[in-house]
């Protein structure tokens, strides 16, 4: 497998202590794209195994809306409260979730959530005194808890009392939570107007880890704030060596080249403590760990509505619990006026595509370019969108003109290169394709994706083998847990007979890609190969069962009938017969010989 053609989204989801890089596309405005309304029954036990079942799948808004149900008709039960304000509280559903903690509290006095979310609530209205309650009764100000300890931090700033503030972040002493105390250590010392204090805590935090974008926008924001232009511009300029053209990379470096001042990260406690819960939520959460990050980003948009990062990581989590609606619908908050709204605009158009709106999708991004005629996202976004629909030629004059509008040797460029290449390969012009992947690797040397289709296709075509390999174990060594990658390499074994090779990759790739149809395939014909014949029969029919391409499927479909000694027999003879030339009539002259003497 050379690579997965629906990998098109680039967003980009920046906690406080890491980076988190993910792809993101498209965008709507109209029609009104936002979720169905939940329906509820007419059942106590109806509603409530609804909302049991909704939670289990993770979807906020079905079980926000069953459990406040219940809780409706069954008001005095605590396992239901408890549930209807988790549920309401992932959801968004802040005023009704306010309302069942106080409930809550009153029956369970130090419940940890309930007191943070009344917390949060009293910070929004500056109600700062009232905030310290709650988190002292949940006790979540004790040693090396970082989200009671920071939000107490933030709520001293709010009470005016900035040398407490300071005193309560120094009690965070475990060297694994420098970087929180650093960074909040110097926003605090930002609002309190101690600037040369500020820098130097935040020195200090850049320097433990450069490459978390939003490190990089407070170290700027300060630096351009004291007049050290050059050195906001440095890091801005080295973050975009690590990802080219990031919207607020840009508007910043515009910000700072027209000699406009850098916004400040945090103005007053309400941000402060904002960027505490955003800092904390939008870490990459482990599949099936999405709650607790879901439950900090809500709390973080309660208190920032504007804050774009915290929009982007929250639909984020929505799209990989592939909830795409409640996806569009967050996207839909960002800001028109942030830098990231275009991003964001983007997204739901590409996830409109994934929801099988087709018609919806195209429309709204065509509707986006003829707004924008020479925006490269949406052109690259169109581009990937006819790409995953197999309409390679629209999708390859996308790409050109989005290059046609990139200068010369960007290495942002890197992918737009390595997309029409694809397109080109699957287009079965090779030549194109075979330069563009170069010229991918020219401006990205050793990229993993480019490495690997190059490598797996130079092996397919029996040209440059050894280079081909280097580039696959080189993409395995850089990517060792990608299934597509590792299959690419165990079935570039296959194709050159090396088949216990082969064979340890490919379980390899399984184990990693469990539920790919292609990479099962792969693993059936090389058991095949070895002998292992009952295990091949296993893994066809299970690669038929994961609904495989159309093209592939009747090859699946024979293998499983015949073997593959027999499909391999069987193409064989169809080959031969489709190169051997017609039969020549016994009455035919001779050929005299090419015109040019051949």
């Amino acid at each position: 497998m050379k690579f997965n053609l629906f990998t098109t989204k680039s967003v980009v989801a920046i906690c406080a202590a890491a980076v988190c890089l993910v792809q993101f596309p498209a965008s709507a405005r109209e029609p009104d794209f936002r979720s169905p309304a939940v329906e509820t029954g007419d059942t106590l036990t109806g509603n409530y195994l609804a909302a049991i079942l909704a939670g289990a799948s993770s979807d906020t808004q079905a079980a926000s809306t069953y459990f406040r149900e219940v809780l409706r008709r069954d008001p005095r039960n605590v396992e239901v409260a408890g549930r209807a304000f988790v549920a309401t509280l992932s959801n968004g559903d802040m005023e009704d979730a306010f309302r069942i903690a106080e409930n809550i509290v009153k029956r369970e006095n130090t419940n940890g959530l309930a007191r943070l979310a009344l917390a949060v609530k009293a910070i929004k209205q500056g109600q700062y005194a009232t905030a310290r309650t709650h988190l002292s009764r949940a006790k979540m100000n004790q040693a090396n808890d970082v989200t009671g300890t920071l939000l107490m931090a933030w709520t001293w700033v709010g009470s005016g009392n900035n040398a407490k503030a300071l005193e309560t972040i120094g009690t965070l002493n475990n060297q694994a939570l420098a970087l929180f105390r650093d960074f909040h250590g110097a926003l605090i010392n930002d609002v309190a107007g101690r600037p040369d204090e500020a820098i130097k805590r935040m020195q200090a935090a850049y320097e433990s880890d450069k490459n978390t974008l939003r490190l990089v926008e407070a170290f700027a924001s300060l630096n351009g704030r004291r007049g050290e232009r050059d050195k906001a511009l440095e890091a801005y300029k080295a973050f975009d060596a690590l990802l080219p053209r990031h919207p607020l990379v840009v508007a910043a470096m515009k910000t700072l080249n027209d000699g406009k001042p850098l916004p400040a990260t945090v103005g007053d406690a309400v941000e402060g403590s904002a960027e505490v819960l955003y800092g904390l939520g939008s870490a990459n959460p482990r599949r099936g760990q999405e709650l607790v990050p879901m439950i900090y980003l809500r709390l973080a948009i309660y208190l920032r509505p504007d804050h774009p990062l915290a929009i982007v990581s929250l639909a984020d989590i929505y799209d990989r619990l592939k909830q795409y609606e409640r996806a569009i619908d967050v996207y839909d908050l960002m800001p028109k006026t942030s830098p990231l709204r275009p991003n964001a605009d983007l997204q739901i158009g590409l996830t409109l595509e994934t929801l099988e709106r087709k018609d919806d999708a195209q429309a709204h991004l065509e509707s986006i370019l003829k707004s924008r005629p020479e925006d490269p996202e949406a052109l690259l976004a169109l581009g990937n969108l006819h790409r995953s629909r197999k309409s390679y030629e629209r999708a390859a004059e996308y790409y050109t003109k989005v290059l046609d509008l990139s200068p010369k040797n960007d290495r942002g460029s890197w992918s737009t290169f390595y997309y029409r290449g694809v397109t080109y390969e699957r287009m079965k012009k090779w030549p194109l394709a075979e330069a563009d992947f170069k010229k991918a690797l020219e401006l990205f040397p050793d990229q993993p994706s480019v490495l690997n289709y190059l490598g797996y296709t130079w092996v397919d075509r029996g040209e440059n083998l050894d280079e081909a390999f280097r580039m696959l174990r080189k993409a395995v060594e850089l990517r060792p847990t990608d299934g597509y990658i590792v299959d690419s390499l165990g079935w570039a074994y296959y194709k050159l007979g090396k088949y216990d090779e082969a064979l340890r990759e490919l379980e390899r790739a399984v184990e990693l890609r469990p539920a790919d149809p292609t990479i099962n395939d792969h693993l059936g014909d090389v058991y095949w190969k070895v002998g292992r014949t009952l295990e091949a029969g296993f893994q066809w029919n299970h690669a038929r069962d994961l609904k495989p391409e159309e093209d592939d499927l009747p090859r699946i479909l024979k293998k499983i009938e015949l073997g593959l000694d027999a499909v391999e027999r069987q193409e064989a003879e169809k080959k031969n017969a489709e190169t051997q030339p017609p039969a020549k009539p016994a009455d035919a002259p001779e050929a005299e010989g090419k015109k040019d003497g051949g």
